[in-house]
């Protein structure tokens, strides 16, 4: 036995426990499992100076899983399976983080595509009580990727998402290498109700509400050609459980609507006055930049609970910015109309103007919540 196993070995009698308990849940994976387990402890015992014990999570495998995770248990002795009728990552993990003696309860994929070496900046902060949650982001500048363009895409859109329906603030929600420290996980499990794949971006959801610290790692990343995840489904089931968490963003979009439904009567109004005297462009510019003003003071104070003077002329500033941004898409759909029906009435301009407008206030929606407005959580970022 080497000296570095033999350490990490002895200390992990009955009496005492790990420091981290490293989790792969694990579904109908007999043909990766066994060669990625151990490297996988290959690594956590020549490089993590922590003890800890590597738990092989089966969700109702049907082929082969279970009795290679059966064999590496009694081959390998910080190594335990543990298997569960019922499938879903989101119950493989609460069930073994729930019952686990360690300080911090790790998660990673089986296939292994976040590189390695990011996972002592992962836990290190958990250990050292700095953070209380840590993940790893593929999303940094720093971090190397690869992978298709279409789950890049599909990646962005859903963080994207996330930051403006439920105001997150942590880049990647779905990368496969988290950590969290065990107290905090007792608090949070019984409030997570999804048993699937959405159970982490539950998880990290909450513990941002909560105010936990978290702890993010740029990580290196290759994805798995073999993946058998249903993306279509996974992102539907997601998108149902961002709706499910949606309470503050309902109410806020409630509020912008109403407001946005009196700007637009009050920019209408002030359209028609200017217009009789203005050719279009002008008195649609002048209508809007009136009215984007009061708007962005009323959505300050309504919608987004900001009171007092600090940020005042910022907000305004932004506001501004978000207003020529739907001055170009008003202004665009005037030019259009134009190069279409060079004769358009007064009348069929607002109508097109209104349309825009709409399109405009989704836009603005967006924005105000996501740049003028946002509360992120506290996160600190870590270079590897």
């Amino acid at each position: 036995m080497s000296t570095a196993l033999a350490h990490r070995v002895a200390p992990l009698t009955e009496a005492a426990a790990p420091q981290l308990d490293v989790v792969v849940p694990v579904y109908n994976e007999q043909a990766d499992l066994e060669p990625n387990v151990r490297r996988l402890y290959a690594y956590l015992t020549t490089h993590l100076p922590f003890t800890f014990r590597l738990t092989i999570a089966d969700n109702a495998s049907s082929d082969g899983t279970l009795s290679i995770a059966r064999r590496l248990e009694r081959s390998l002795p910080l190594v335990r399976a543990v298997h569960l009728d019922d499938k879903g990552r989101g119950r493989a993990l609460r069930t073994v983080w729930g019952d686990s003696d360690a300080d911090v309860l790790v998660y990673m994929d089986v296939d292994l595509s976040t590189g390695l070496t990011a996972l002592l900046p992962l836990v290190a902060p958990l250990l050292s009580g700095h953070s209380d949650v840590a993940i790893g982001t593929r999303l940094a500048r720093s971090s190397r990727v690869v992978r298709g363009t279409k789950r890049e895409l599909i990646s962005r859109c859903y963080n994207f998402i996330l930051r403006v329906v439920l105001r997150s603030g942590f880049s990647d929600a779905q990368c496969g290498f988290k950590a969290i420290r065990a107290d905090q996980a007792q608090r949070l499990l019984p409030l997570v109700e999804d048993t699937g794949w959405f159970f982490d971006t539950e998880l990290l959801v909450l513990a941002a509400r909560a105010g936990m610290r978290i702890h993010e790692v740029p990580v290196d990343w290759v994805d798995d050609l073999d993946s058998r995840v249903d993306i279509v489904a996974t992102a539907l089931a997601d998108l149902k459980g961002v709706y499910r968490l949606r309470p503050r963003f309902a109410r806020q979009l409630a509020s912008f609507c109403l407001i946005g439904a009196a700007s637009t009567l009050a920019y209408a109004a002030l359209y028609l006055v200017f217009r009789a005297a203005l050719p279009a462009q002008p008195a649609n510019a002048l209508a809007l930049a009136t009215t984007a003003v009061a708007n962005t003071a009323a959505n300050r104070r309504l919608t987004f609970g900001v009171r007092g003077s600090e940020g005042w002329l910022r907000h305004q500033t932004q506001g501004l910015v978000v207003f020529a941004l739907g001055l170009a898409v008003t202004s665009g759909s005037l030019v259009l109309l134009h190069r279409f029906d060079p004769g358009a009435s007064h009348r069929l301009e607002l109508a097109v103007l209104i349309a825009a407008s709409v399109a405009a206030t989704l836009l603005r929606f967006v924005l105000f919540r996501g740049w003028l407005f946002p509360q992120r959580t506290r996160t600190t970022t870590a270079r590897i």
